[in-house]
């Protein structure tokens, strides 16, 4: 009986133990984590094109994430002096199914130094805004492939015409371009580096170009025609600094076949 008794004792305590941990596990997921960064890049090159001039660029990040969803705010500042080209962006991304897909929406907002551009300013045909959205598939250990599609919704696409294809009036903006992307990349590890290699469609050609000559007016938000805008590789590792302390450093080759420009950048993450 006493056997018994010891034996139901240590039942207890070893479930009461495991009830506990699981408990402290689920705690953790479902509890919000903050995150703060910034990464140091030589030139700012986004899905095949440049901005921010010429100079390095500051990226920092401040998000929070709580059960699959990642509410935070991303910039861009050049570094290479006064007026330069700055960036701020809200962004909320919700992943489910595993990690496998993910949804989310950008608000992406471009000023310089001395801009006058009000940010608080949504209104449709003056808004200096754009908002994306977007859907990614993260890719699984039998599919190490990620795809990402991506679409202008909202606001101040790179053209804005009016809701006839084949005008050319630019003083008239009652429509939107709705300029998409799409990219298909894969990842690996090579020994301790890890290596990306991506490629990026610019799937509209801009509403009122002529494809055949010159095209009339702006180009598109990813170009003046669709096609390949943003091949190449990313290369990362982590250079060890102390025994707690270790360095991100990456480095890119990125080629855009439509611009028919090629960047070559490297990068520090803090």
């Amino acid at each position: 009986m006493r056997q018994i008794t010891l034996l139901l004792i240590s039942i207890f305590i070893l479930g009461s133990s495991t009830m506990l941990n699981a408990q402290d596990t689920a705690e953790k997921e479902s509890a919000i984590k903050l995150d703060v960064g910034a990464d140091l890049m030589s030139r700012y090159i986004w899905r095949g094109t440049q901005y921010g001039g010429n100079g390095a660029s500051l990226q920092p990040e401040i998000s929070l994430e709580w059960k699959g969803l990642t509410v935070g705010f991303w910039g861009a500042y050049s570094l290479n002096g006064f007026n330069s080209n700055q960036e701020l962006d809200l962004f909320a991304n919700y992943t489910f199914l595993d990690e496998k897909l993910t949804i989310g929406v950008t608000d992406y907002f471009f000023t310089n130094d001395n801009a006058t551009e009000d940010p608080l300013n949504y209104k449709k045909d003056s808004t200096g805004h754009i908002l994306e959205a977007s859907l990614s598939f993260n890719g699984t250990e039998k599919i190490p492939f990620s795809l990402l599609v991506a679409m202008n919704v909202y606001g101040a696409d790179a053209q804005k015409i009016n809701s006839d294809p084949t005008s050319t009036d630019f003083n008239t903006s009652t429509g939107i371009q709705y300029s998409t992307y799409a990219e298909l990349g894969y990842s690996t590890m090579v020994k301790d580096i890890s290596l990306d290699v991506f490629a990026g469609v610019n799937l509209t050609t801009p509403a009122g170009a002529d494809t055949t000559t010159a095209y009339i007016g702006e180009t598109g938000f990813y170009g003046s025609k669709a096609g390949l805008v943003n091949i190449g590789f990313t290369i990362s590792k982590e250079i060890p600094v102390t025994d707690k302390f270790s360095l991100p450093i990456s480095a890119s080759l990125i080629l855009n076949p439509i611009d028919r420009n090629y960047y070559f950048i490297f990068g520090i993450s803090l």
